[in-house]
């Protein structure tokens, strides 16, 4: 990855990168596309600084508006661009299938988010589409003053106070998370680093928190590359072209690889 700083833009150069398919792939859900004069244009938050980026015709990536410390210090990190994805496809395109679903979406990487936003976030993905998810997530920042609220903030509400959110069961989810991880019940930041059976469980101590949502937080929230979600599409994947389980070699990479296959097998036709 190579950038330069123009005017108040940073400029960046990585050919393993793609926003349409980093930002709305169903891994975060506080980011819209804007119309632009570019090949594509997005806004949104991390960490409730909100960030506009375009990607121009000719693969560089335009963040506007954003000092050089500020991308360095934040946005580097979240767009992970300090993996090398273009060695990491190298090794997945070992297995026939992986390699189909590598140059079939080049661009994908993954996020490195907040693992409370995420945590709260997969809650309410729970038997949801996307279009809906980015609903109750907007009128929850909304409700809060445009920011997405911390754990203590969340933990004075109840399911019924909740139910301007219009989401349903998910909001005594939603409280039980905010509650646990308030009091440190639930130490989310221990739990990125305990052995992967461990901070499953600990995870799903928390009402309503299953094995996909607890392996999207690992992965998601907390970079747990080893962490593989499991939904209908990853379902199918598996049972059409490893009945017999995932190649070995992808093992500590397996929820990158997840993402390549997911996107594949949702929308190759």
């Amino acid at each position: 990855m190579d950038y330069y700083v123009k005017n108040n833009d940073v400029i960046v150069n990585e050919k393993d990168f793609d926003l349409d398919e980093t930002l709305d792939c169903g891994q975060a859900f506080r980011w819209k596309k804007t119309e632009s004069d570019y090949k594509c244009t997005y806004t949104g938050k991390f960490l409730n600084s909100q960030l506009k980026i375009s990607q121009a015709e000719n693969g560089d990536f335009i963040f506007h508006d954003v000092s050089e410390k500020e991308f360095l210090d934040k946005w580097f990190n979240y767009f992970d661009f300090g993996t090398d994805y273009s060695e990491l496809k190298k090794i997945f395109s070992e297995d026939e299938t992986l390699s189909k679903a590598c140059e079939y979406a080049k661009g994908i990487r993954l996020l490195r988010q907040d693992s409370w936003e995420c945590l709260v976030s997969f809650i309410i993905s729970q038997n949801n589409n996307i279009p809906r998810i980015k609903g109750i997530i907007e009128r929850l920042c909304e409700h809060y003053g445009n920011i997405f609220p911390t754990a203590e903030m969340l933990s004075e509400e109840s399911p019924e106070s909740l139910a301007y959110l219009r989401s349903g069961f998910r909001a005594r989810y939603i409280c039980d998370a905010s509650q646990k991880v308030s009091k440190k019940e639930t130490d989310l930041i221990k739990i990125s680093s305990m052995p992967l059976e461990q901070a499953r469980a600990e995870l799903k101590k928390i009402i309503g928190v299953g094995d996909k949502v607890a392996e999207c937080v690992l992965l998601y929230g907390m970079h747990r590359t080893e962490a593989f979600p499991v939904d209908v599409w990853i379902k199918r994947v598996l049972a059409e072209y490893y009945p017999n389980g995932l190649p070995k070699f992808i093992k500590e990479n397996a929820g990158i690889a997840q993402q390549y296959l997911f996107h594949y097998m949702r929308t190759k036709n």
